[in-house]
């Protein structure tokens, strides 16, 4: 039976194959950040419940980890082919759960049945190595293993498709996987339950645990069956649960923040590296990691650059996410005001100047933008995750690397030229884990490796990438004949 999507009723904890109630579970109610209306109550997983989830994981990794290839790719495309007869309905939990317009959220869905399919094929792929031995006759090759049980804690600002990246390739690889969402979209979170359950992935493999007490996730490090955490969230978190992985020999892949570049120069066609630079920074209401929350203009261009850009983000559609030519609606919460208030008043009393926006309604707050900041600014190097961008002029193009270079995070960089000599050595002097040449900061692909330099985080998701994360190399030796021995 086909498991429908019902905002009416109480959505409780996914855990060994059910969707668990329990008298010890915390009910709360998830709100829509547009109209500030209750959408459903859901349940939180308690710390037993998380006891239960640990035990189901590893009993049932263990078979599953003996499935065949052809096993595993089954069950991640048909979960495939269940988000696309539900695509629209998911992206209307996008929408009302998370805040997120129209077009980001079709886009996200696409993402996440590519992901599925990607991690389909994945499964074949997994794959060790023979090598020469320096012993005689002997024959000396790799594995590659599940490592058992794999935990993801995802972020709101992409709930599905944030979350994909770590579930698909994990269940891929042979582990099993415990979800433990952000506590501002539990219901997208738990949409995932709905498909693999509907995809026939056996009991335990997958388990969905909402929650917002954070010793629970301090357990997921602290204890012994768990053997990878994968992280997607702020810097401040991320920062807290490297020292715990290092305490509990855990492995942690951290995907964390971003003040991410958007270098242009002199001889960038104008309109187009406006209407770049104005998507790269205020898709989704800025809430991306990798959006260009710097834009740093080489000083021939700067002053028409900054009177074109300016009339253009006035023309921005804030409103209604449901409506499609909404660009920017709600923030998630009202802490993400205080933070942009925060922000533009200390760069504002500093000396930067405030040339549009700066204004909200609801939770939804006008595109602004800023010039004149300064590195003592917080908005220098602090991550705003809300529609705030910093407009920087570079003397020349050395000064724009320099500029580019001058932040606590590397994650994501664009550069807009003609000059293609200056664009591939920027692609090898930017300290960032992703560069886009004639294109914006804003870019992901489900085929490409994603992930950070310096204070954004370390190792890669999606595709092969992953995979080399969630499995363990295993070296195996056969010794044809007897080894000579020294005695």
């Amino acid at each position: 039976m086909e498991l429908k999507f019902d905002y009416k009723k109480v959505y409780a904890p996914y855990i060994n194959g059910e969707f668990l109630e329990t008298d010890d579970q915390k009910v709360i109610d998830t709100i829509n950040p547009y109209n500030n209306k209750v959408l459903a109550k859901v349940r939180l997983a308690s710390p037993a419940n998380l006891q239960t989830a640990l035990e189901s994981a590893e009993k049932a990794q263990k078979d599953w980890g003996k499935t065949t290839a052809k096993e595993r790719e089954a069950i991640l495309l048909k979960a495939a082919d269940i988000a696309e007869r539900r695509r629209t309905e998911l992206a209307k939990a996008l929408i009302d759960e998370g805040g997120n317009v129209f077009g980001k959220a079709m886009y996200e869905v696409d993402y996440i049945i590519s992901t599925f399919r990607i991690a389909a094929g994945q499964t074949r792929q997994i794959r060790g190595e023979t090598m020469p031995a320096e012993e005689p006759n002997r024959i000396s090759f790799t594995y590659r293993m599940p490592l058992g049980v794999v935990v993801g804690i995802g972020p709101f600002n992409a709930p599905l498709l944030l979350n994909s990246k770590k579930l698909a390739p994990a269940i891929a690889a042979g582990n099993s996987f415990i979800l433990k969402p952000s506590p501002y979209t539990p219901i997208i979170a738990l949409l995932f339950a709905e498909i693999f359950h509907e995809a026939g992935l056996p009991k335990g493999v997958l388990s969905v645990i909402p929650t917002a007490d954070e010793d629970l996730g301090d357990t997921l490090f602290s204890d012994p069956r768990t053997k990878l955490i994968t992280f997607t969230g702020s810097a401040k978190v991320g920062n807290k649960l490297q020292a715990l992985a290092g305490k509990f020999q855990k492995r942690f892949v951290p995907e964390l923040g971003g003040k991410s570049p958007l270098v242009i120069l002199k001889d960038a066609d104008l309109d187009y590296a406006v209407r770049s630079a104005a998507f790269g920074i205020f898709f989704n209401q800025s809430q991306v990691c990798m959006a260009n929350s710097r834009i740093i203009v080489e000083a021939p261009i700067y002053d028409d650059f900054i009177e074109a850009f300016i009339e253009h983000v006035k023309t921005i559609k804030v409103g209604d996410p449901n409506e499609k030519d909404t660009a920017v609606g709600p923030l998630i919460s009202k802490n993400a005001i205080k933070t942009i208030e925060k922000h533009i008043d200390d760069a504002v009393e500093k000396g930067a100047k405030l040339h549009v926006g700066g204004h909200v309604e609801n939770q939804m707050w006008s595109p602004s933008v800023l010039t004149d900041v300064t590195t003592d600014m917080l908005v220098s190097d602090d991550e705003t995750f809300a529609p705030l961008v910093s407009v920087y002029r570079a003397k020349d193009y050395e000064d724009a690397v320099k500029l580019s270079n001058d932040t606590y995070y590397g994650l994501s960089s664009g550069i807009i030229t003609n000059d293609l000599q200056k664009a591939f050595d920027f692609s090898l002097r930017i300290e960032a884990g992703s560069v886009h040449i004639n294109d914006n900061s804003f870019d992901d692909d489900p085929n490409a490796p994603f992930g950070g330099f310096k204070g954004s985080g370390h190792g890669k998701e999606n595709g092969q990438y992953s995979i080399e994360d969630m499995t363990q190399l295993k070296w195996v030796t056969v010794q044809l004949g007897e080894r000579p021995l020294p005695f």
